[in-house]
């Protein structure tokens, strides 16, 4: 089985909400609500590849210096396991805008287990609402 290495982050605004991501009808598991992030590319390391996926998916800059690594994810989907560590980012430049037909929600930590996400995100919300 092959294993997938995708990064994903928790940015958090100043009222303390977090920013969720819906997949948008044509993707893998539309519908469900996730961290923003995206796949490592061959020789990126995780942290370039969680700034450039900021930028193409939301339209925001931030600095490796601004990503606090938190948590990952293990879990194995029928074709594929998936690796995925978790930053939470307080600090970035621009406003999240969806710019590949997702839509985005700020929720409040205490709020996250309301929204229906994949297999892989369910154990980090834990680790998420102790830090917040």
């Amino acid at each position: 089985m092959k294993t997938l290495l995708v990064v994903a982050v928790a940015l958090v605004d100043p009222d303390g909400r977090v920013l969720l991501a819906q997949r948008p009808e044509g993707k893998a598991m539309a519908g469900l609500w996730e961290f923003p992030g995206g796949k490592v590319d061959q020789g990126e390391r995780p942290e370039q590849a969680l700034i450039r996926e900021l930028k193409e998916e939301l339209g925001i800059d931030t600095e490796a210096s601004c990503l606090a690594p938190l948590s990952f994810a293990s879990h194995s989907y029928e074709d594929f396991h998936l690796l995925m560590p978790l930053w939470v980012c307080r600090k970035w430049d621009g406003i999240a805008q969806p710019r590949e037909g997702q839509t985005l929600k700020w929720v409040k930590p205490e709020a996250l287990r309301d929204y229906p996400m994949p297999a892989a995100d369910l154990p980090l919300i834990p680790v998420l609402q102790e830090l917040l």
